[in-house]
C-alpha cells in the first residue's frame, strides 16, 4: 500500500500519537516535481498551508524554488528556514501585515484592486524589488467539495472579470488563479481555457502567472505529460514565468499518523478509543468529511472484526470512522492512518488539552527513526493567557 508506510518500520519504536514522515517518499515526490520543472521550465513552490515541516526544508529546497505563504508567520518561516523565493497571498492584509511582509516577500499577491491601491505606496517606498500581482477568479469551478471551491458563487477569493480594473495595472507584474483541489491535469486544461478567454488579453503585459495549487502531480495516475505540454504552450504564447504552488503533491503519501488503542467499549458496535483525535489531530476527517485509510483494515463487515475508531476528546462526534480487522483489537494495538503528512500536521489543535502528536522522520535507507519534536503541557499553555 503506497501511502507513506514502510513495512520495514518497527511500530514498537514509535511513541503514540506520532506523525512519521518517510524521507524516502519525499525524495520520490521531489524527483517527479524536479522532472516537471526541467521539462516545462516552470517553477514549483511549496505551499506552507499544506506542509510546513521545516526540519526537512534543507531537502526540499534542493528542488523547489521557494514557498508560498498565506500569512506573515508563514512568510517568516519560509524566509528564515527555506531561504529561497517567498510568495505571499492573503484574502486581505492589514497595514501591519504588509509592513511585516515587505522585508520577507519576493512576491505579494493582492485579492482586490482596493487592497493593491491601498498598499502600493508602502511597497514602492520600501526600496525593495517586490513583484506584485492580482488574484483573479475565472469563475470556473473544478472542485467537488464546496468548502474547498474558491470559484463558487459568493467566493471571497479573487477578482472577477467584471470587477477587473485595467487602469490599476501599472505596478502589477503577474496574475494568480486557483481552481483545483487534489486534481489531475485535465482539470487544469479546462481551467486554462476559461482563464485565457477571460484574462488572456492582460497576460501579454505580465512577467509571470501563478497557476495556484491543487495539482496532484505525484499521484500515480497523474498525467504529467499533459501538465508539461500545457505549461510549455502557455509560456511560449505569453513569454512569461509560470509558477505552481502545490502542497499536497510535495508530501503526498509521505507520512502516517500512528495511534494506540486506549480502551474498547460497546454501544451497538465495538468502539475503540484511541490516543489521537479527529477534531484535534485530523480535522479534515470532520470538515471534508473523509474516511482515512488504515493499514491492514477494510470496510465495515469486510473482515472478521468491525470497530468504530474514535478519539479521546469530549466531542461526541470525535469519530474517525468504522473499520474491520482480521484480528480483534486490544489495548495497546497500534493503528496506522495513511497519507497524513499534508493538510493534517498543519491543522492540529490543542482542543481539550489533548496532547499534540510527536513528529518523527524515518530514513528507510538506514532504518533510522528520529523523533524531531515532542510536545508538552507548555505548548498547550502558551497558546492561552
Amino acid at each position: 500500500m503506497d501511502r507513506g508506510y514502510s513495512e520495514n518500520l518497527d511500530l514498537n519504536r514509535v511513541p503514540t500519537p506520532c506523525f512519521v514522515i518517510d524521507e524516502g517518499k519525499l525524495k520520490y515526490n521531489l524527483k517527479i516535481l524536479d522532472d516537471v520543472q526541467k521539462r516545462s521550465g516552470c517553477k514549483i513552490l511549496l505551499a506552507l498551508k499544506a506542509f510546513a515541516m521545516f526540519s526537512v526544508f534543507p531537502l526540499l529546497r534542493k528542488t523547489l524554488k521557494g514557498i508560498c505563504a498565506s500569512s506573515p508567520h508563514e512568510a517568516r518561516l519560509g524566509y528564515e528556514e527555506f531561504r529561497r523565493e517567498v510568495h505571499s497571498f492573503a484574502a486581505a492584509y492589514s497595514e501591519t501585515d504588509i509592513k511585516e511582509l515587505i522585508p520577507l516577500s519576493d512576491h505579494i499577491v493582492f485579492n482586490s484592486f482596493a487592497q493593491w491601491n491601498r498598499f502600493r505606496s508602502l511597497i514602492e517606498k520600501s526600496g525593495r524589488k517586490i513583484n506584485c500581482g492580482i488574484r483573479v477568479n475565472p469563475e470556473h469551478s473544478e472542485g467537488q467539495v464546496s468548502i474547498y471551491d474558491p470559484c463558487a458563487p459568493g467566493s471571497r477569493l479573487g477578482v472577477r472579470l467584471k470587477d477587473f480594473d485595467e487602469n490599476a495595472l501599472p505596478g502589477i507584474s503577474g496574475l494568480h488563479f486557483h481552481t483545483l483541489c487534489e486534481q489531475n491535469s485535465d482539470a487544469l486544461d479546462r481551467t486554462l481555457k476559461v482563464f485565457e478567454e477571460k484574462f488572456g488579453q492582460f497576460l501579454y503585459q505580465m512577467q509571470w502567472v501563478n497557476f495556484g495549487g491543487g495539482h496532484h502531480i505525484t499521484r500515480s495516475d497523474y498525467d504529467v505529460d499533459l501538465l508539461c505540454n500545457l505549461i510549455i504552450q502557455f509560456r511560449k504564447k505569453y513569454d512569461l514565468t509560470v509558477y505552481l504552488e502545490p502542497g499536497e503533491a510535495v508530501a503526498l503519501n509521505a507520512g502516517i499518523l500512528v495511534a494506540s488503542v486506549l480502551d474498547i467499549v460497546d454501544n451497538h458496535i465495538h468502539i475503540a478509543i484511541l490516543d489521537t483525535s479527529a477534531t484535534a489531530h485530523m480535522p479534515d476527517v470532520l470538515e471534508m468529511p473523509y474516511r482515512p485509510e488504515v493499514v491492514n483494515a477494510g470496510m465495515p463487515g469486510q473482515r472478521a472484526y468491525t470497530y468504530r475508531l474514535g478519539g479521546l476528546s469530549c466531542l461526541a462526534g470525535d469519530i474517525i470512522g468504522d473499520y474491520s480487522f482480521d484480528e480483534p483489537l486490544k489495548i495497546g494495538t497500534k493503528i496506522v492512518f495513511l497519507d497524513m503528512a499534508h493538510y493534517t500536521m498543519v491543522k492540529t489543535t490543542t482542543f481539550n488539552g489533548v496532547k499534540l502528536p510527536s513528529i518523527a522522520l524515518y530514513k528507510p535507507e538506514n532504518d533510522k527513526l528520529e523523533i524531531i519534536r515532542s510536545f508538552t503541557y507548555e505548548d498547550y499553555k502558551t497558546r492561552l493567557s
